[in-house]
């Protein structure tokens, strides 16, 4: 179409008359950057002239107009107090006060002394005196961590714990040690770990610091649910598990003591080890970083190391009730649902935050916990970092009051990428991640291994009647890889990889990789996925399961209704849901070997990709089982159904036996023998034969009780039709699962 020259003409002065009237678009001022180092002065903060921490927060402070970038150096930041950051340190109109690693650095926080002046004793000890205010409960050697000195467990029978105390001073040779009061029993029930130091030996008879020893024991109104029977004076205490630091019990390499009358420390060397030459590091300050009510704060590349813990070291000691948490104060209010427990001291704190970003940072040689995300943080996340070796948990998100004040309330919070390795070091009770009453929570994708109790615990409260109703819901838990937990050597019981409790509508537990959670265990105890008392309102769906001590998925309280599970992938069964209303549909379980799709998800969950265990194939599966005797209804098959929960028995009689007829000769690998529920199958000896007369019966013996499982390796692969576990005195054969691999 042809326009006509005078309306061509308006068009463009139109145009032009438009952009002059129009203002510019304007490019965001360049973020003023703050210059940080280790010995820096001053308040410059440039480039040549770096000052400190805290004067580059009070210079950012001035700067209102763009982002702030506050470069730390590379080296170590010895801190005698927190770096705090409060309201007046946040982003401001939109902007990102940024605290993050000067390009190619690799600055650390940190909370360690250095102690120094060693001197060799005759035994082949090295002992110094710890600064003053020092007082050492952990030491690092070089960046390995020692072990506090401690002895062997005390049963019951000898120990026997009271409300008031303890026997056994005697034969656990407390009565004999020069400084008994030095010392601390360390006591594991179930899922608790409880440490308390002595206070007095009269005869046989210990005392305990308190409120420590009181906090731990029954009786005060505030130890957990009202059915609670896991305190130190319960019919499930089963002995100490150790006493430790006292200068006597100091007999292995790598162990060390504090002497808190004479202020020194002895330590005996590993191999190649000189303190005089060696860095000899422990934790003084408890908090490295505290945000307290700042908001638009981000924390980029920067690591936290050797910060303290202090409560476990007082009288308070360590009362530990759940997943890391403690009874705490000689009195309080009357409480079944752990509103006022107490959580781990962390080396990164923050309080009441709103978008705060924690990224790429590494947190290390730890006297506490790494994380805690409270008192109304929200929008805020933690990712693409590390957590390994530390004395608690990792990350503490929330808060364990049910119905808290709006502001007070945690939402929308983040936790993924995490790599999270050999935390609960110390108190064994703690948990990976642990979330109280959260809504909106995402943790995804994060790494969990090694750890000595449950991986994921989300939610709080049991069934008390205060926390029914609460702020839990929409948390999603996706695409973790959490392999090896709830380790057997630590004794923490009635757990699992992924834990929750508590009401939590349109939550979604999904797409997760678990392998090896309590493998190996001493008794049937374990789970994969454990929707725990209350639990409520769950689906759980498209997750991988493999090795587990017991169940794939535990929903045992008829109170957690409308559960569901469907979709998984696993090696074993599980009872039903058990709440109302709850139902399992389309899992694939039984497997011996897992399909691609399973493959495929459990390959891409976790922090990175990493290799996934595959199922050995089942010889056993397609066998023919039998018994010495049938004891009810327990029979032999229940041992080859793929299935970890149902159990075989024989009456008890002399050379009592179960075995499997594999139905032609096979070369055999492994066996794998899980003890049933009742953990009655000891002293038994494993035969190979390729007869049914078990005359060229290659026999391997072992002693004591099966595990869940015990596993017995025939490395050059006999080959043999028939499996038989026969007892070499007199009992019962109990079975939950017998494989045999090729």
């Amino acid at each position: 179409m042809r326009r006509h020259p005078a309306a061509l003409a308006a068009a463009l002065v139109t145009v032009a008359l438009g952009a002059l009237l129009t203002p510019k678009a304007t490019a965001a001022p360049a973020p003023r950057v703050l210059h940080v180092a280790p010995h820096g002065s001053g308040d410059t903060c440039g480039a040549a002239r770096p000052c400190s921490p805290t004067a580059a927060r009070d210079a950012a402070r001035d700067i209102a107009d763009r982002d702030v970038r506050i470069e730390l150096a590379d080296g170590t930041y010895e801190l005698t107090r927190p770096l705090e950051l409060g309201e007046a340190d946040s982003g401001r109109a939109g902007r990102t006060v940024t605290w993050t690693a000067a390009p190619g650095a690799d600055p650390v926080l940190s909370g360690g002394r250095e102690i120094e002046g060693w001197r060799r004793n005759r035994d082949g000890t090295w002992t110094a005196t710890a600064p003053e205010g020092v007082a050492p409960r952990q030491l690092f050697v070089d960046g390995r961590r020692a072990q506090r000195a401690r002895g062997a467990a005390c049963p019951a029978a000898t120990c026997d714990a009271t409300k008031d105390g303890m026997t056994g001073a005697i034969a656990s040779g407390a009565a004999a040690w020069q400084r008994p009061t030095g010392a601390e029993a360390v006591i594991k029930v179930r899922w608790r770990d409880y440490h308390c130091r002595v206070t007095g030996v009269e005869g046989d008879n210990l005392t305990f610091a308190q409120p420590c020893w009181a906090n731990s024991a029954s009786g005060t109104d505030r130890t957990g649910p009202a059915w609670d029977s896991t305190t130190v004076d319960s019919a499930r205490y089963h002995g100490v598990a150790y006493f430790e630091n006292a200068r006597e019990l100091l007999d292995e390499p790598g162990e060390f003591v504090w002497d808190t009358v004479d202020r020194t420390v002895t330590y005996l060397p590993r191999a190649g080890e000189n303190p005089r030459r060696a860095r000899m590091v422990t934790p003084v300050t408890e908090r490295l970083m505290v945000i307290d009510g700042a908001h638009d704060v981000r924390v980029d590349g920067i690591d936290f190391a050797y910060a303290a813990y202090r409560q476990p070291g007082t009288d308070e000691g360590y009362a530990g009730t759940q997943a890391g948490l403690t009874l705490t104060g000689a009195s309080g209010p009357v409480d079944h649902a752990g509103r006022y427990y107490t959580k781990p001291s962390a080396a990164l704190t923050v309080r009441g935050g709103r978008q705060v970003t924690v990224t790429r940072a590494e947190f290390t040689h730890l006297a506490g916990a790494g994380v805690i995300l409270e008192a109304g943080t929200k929008d805020s996340s933690v990712t693409r970092s590390r957590f390994m070796d530390l004395s608690s948990g990792a990350a503490y998100i929330g808060d364990t009051e049910p119905d808290p004040e709006p502001a007070l309330a945690g939402e929308r919070n983040t936790l993924a990428y995490n790599t999270i390795r050999r935390t609960g070091v110390e108190y064994t009770d703690s948990v990976g991640i642990w979330a109280g009453y959260e809504a909106e929570l995402s943790v995804d994708h994060n790494t969990l291994e090694e750890l000595p109790y449950s991986g994921i615990s989300v939610g709080w409260g049991w069934n008390q009647p205060e926390a029914r109703e609460s702020v839990l819901r929409d948390n999603r838990v996706t695409a973790n890889r959490i392999t090896d937990v709830m380790r057997v050597e630590h004794d923490q019981h009635d757990g699992g990889a992924i834990y929750t409790q508590g009401a939590q509508p349109r939550t979604l537990v999904a797409g997760n990789y678990i392998n090896r959670s309590a493998y190996g265990n001493t008794e049937r105890d374990g789970n994969g996925i454990y929707l725990d008392e209350q639990s409520s309102h769950i689906r759980v769906e498209g997750n991988v399961l493999t090795r587990l001590g017991y169940k794939w998925v535990s929903n045992w309280a008829d109170y957690g209704i409308q559960n569901h599970a469907t979709g998984n992938w696993t090696d074993t069964d599980a009872p039903a849901l058990t709440g109302t209303g709850s139902t399992m549909k389309d899992n694939r379980t039984e497997l011996d070997r897992l399909p691609a799709e399973a493959l495929a998800v459990a390959g891409r969950a976790g922090a990175r990709p990493e290799p996934v265990e595959q199922l050995r194939p089942d010889l056993a599966r397609a066998g023919t089982a039998s018994q010495s005797s049938t004891d009810g209804a327990a029979g032999a098959a229940y041992a080859v159904d793929g299935d970890t929960s149902t159990d075989t028995r024989t009456l008890a009689e002399p050379g009592a036996w179960w075995q499997v007829d594999l139905g032609a000769a096979r070369r055999v690998r492994q066996v794998e023998v899980w003890n049933g529920a009742a953990m009655t199958t000891a002293d038994f000896d494993v035969q190979l034969s390729r007869t049914a007369d078990f005359a060229d019966a290659t026999t391997r013996h072992v002693e004591g009780k099966a595990l869940r499982p015990t596993l017995l390796e025939f490395a050059g692969g006999d080959t043999a039709r028939f499996v038989r576990i026969r007892l070499t005195g007199t009992g019962r054969v109990g079975l939950a699962h017998v494989l045999v691999h090729p």
